[in-house]
């Protein structure tokens, strides 16, 4: 514990090498299998949703999503026109395959150091969502909610070992971890809705006072009267917005960290981020560089490691057939890029149909503990700037971290217990016990 502590000796007075750490305690197994169990309910839920079909798509595939990224005006007339073909996807899936798609890109393009690409990318992926909001709105909600409270568990867990991990070089088990999880579950599921909540119910007065604009001749006038009262109202939903925005990453963590409510997560949230706007943003700037080459790291060693199998298999696997080699029938070469097909390749019968699909079931899991990688950092990496900027704004060590109040009566009474065990008979007890035994004799 000590050795861990004294390995920043250089860096002193400087806090940012300690985001380093975040790889090593992202790749604990523990916070890789609560992120993948949190992936599997996530996805789960969404195939299941995506039932209703409520993506309208053409008959080569083209969905509405691209039809909306290609020219947003000209989206009603396709849905109008294609809407009765019977072709329809899921929305979840089409925001997976899309976002994958831009996230794979813009990594590209950051290694290029083509960044206003990068940002088109990531604008792009906003844009998505904002397009299923709009046009899918009830799946949305549904789908956010349960996406939410999934996560408030998963990545509550997450976070609470981060935090014991690198405040006291404590790894809590799976069970601890995921039972504080549970038992802080209001204050996960809330902190992210408080800033929503606090927007609608400031948007609502405008919203009245817009109402009552329409007014035949007194309504302009009564708006002109309260109209600074809705120029403040804009202000402050600009306050609560940008500090929602910058301090997301921050939400969950203090949680963890402190065992916070929704209202003092917010807080806390808006203090650093206001208090000390640069070094947030160079904190964040610093872990999402530091991310991207960990993530390229660990996508290359997945790679690697199906290559190698692939291979190794391929030159054991000399029968062909009509359709060529048996291996690439049941599976397909991996790439870098595409470490899945993007599907089942036509098999010769139903026995390597079977084996395709349980090959093709192995590749999910291998693609899902890298998507459970870049969940565990994102939350471990965030984790630790939240320690960070709690040191240097509120001046509280790193080691603080808030104790169960369960545990803290459980640690004294435990150690009471211990020291009765430890402690030797008095020698009154031992008297008397002689005594008892010379009556017992004489009688």
């Amino acid at each position: 514990m000590e050795t861990e502590k004294e390995s920043y000796p250089v860096f002193e007075n400087l806090l940012f090498p300690r985001i380093f750490r975040a790889f090593r305690i992202a790749i604990q197994p523990t916070k890789l299998i609560i992120a993948l169990c949190a992936i599997a309910l996530i996805c789960l839920a969404g195939w299941f949703m995506d039932l209703t079909g409520p993506v309208v798509t053409t008959q080569a595939g083209y969905t509405e999503l691209q039809a909306y990224m290609d020219n947003p005006d000209a989206l009603a007339t396709f849905i109008e026109v294609n809407k009765d073909l019977g072709a329809r996807t899921g929305l979840f899936s089409t925001l997976w395959h899309f976002g994958s798609e831009k996230f794979h890109s813009a990594l590209y393009f950051l290694f290029s150091f083509d960044f206003p690409r990068v940002g088109n990318d990531i604008g792009a992926y906003f844009k998505a969502i904002g397009w299923a909001l709009r046009y899918h709105y009830i799946y949305s909600v549904i789908f956010f909610l349960i996406k939410l409270a999934v996560l408030s568990v998963a990545a509550g867990a997450i976070c609470r070992i981060a935090a014991l991990q690198f405040a006291r070089d404590e790894k809590p088990g799976l069970r601890e971890a995921l039972r504080y999880g549970c038992r802080k579950f209001l204050s996960f599921f809330t902190a992210p809705l408080l800033p929503l909540a606090m927007i609608v119910f400031i948007g609502i007065f405008v919203f009245l006072l817009g109402l009552i604009a329409n007014i035949p001749r007194a309504g302009e006038l009564i708006m002109m009267i309260f109209l600074p009262l809705a120029l403040l109202a804009g202000v402050l939903v600009a306050i609560v917005l940008i500090g929602t925005i910058a301090g997301f990453n921050l939400m969950f963590p203090a949680v963890a960290y402190d065992g916070s409510d929704c209202f003092d997560t917010l807080s806390r949230a808006f203090s650093y981020v206001y208090s000390r706007p640069w070094r947030m943003a160079f904190y964040s700037g610093l872990t999402a560089a530091y991310g991207a080459v960990c993530y390229v790291f660990v996508r290359f060693f997945a790679f690697l490691g199906l290559l190698a199998a692939y291979v190794l298999l391929d030159l054991g696997v000399f029968a062909n057939g009509d359709g060529g080699s048996k291996l690439a029938r049941i599976w397909q070469k991996p790439t870098f890029v595409r470490l899945i097909p993007p599907h089942l390749e036509t098999t010769a019968n139903w026995s390597e149909g079977f084996s395709a699909v349980l090959i093709y079931l192995m590749l999910l899991i291998v693609v899902g503990l890298l998507v459970s990688f870049l969940i565990s950092f994102y939350f471990s990496a965030n984790t630790i700037i939240y320690a960070l900027m709690r040191n240097r704004v509120d001046n509280t060590s790193l080691e603080e971290v808030y104790t169960q109040p369960d545990q803290a009566e459980a640690e004294p009474a435990a150690e009471a217990a211990s020291d009765e065990a430890e402690m030797p008979e008095s020698p009154d007890s031992d008297t008397s016990d002689s005594q008892a035994s010379d009556s017992q004799t004489e009688e």
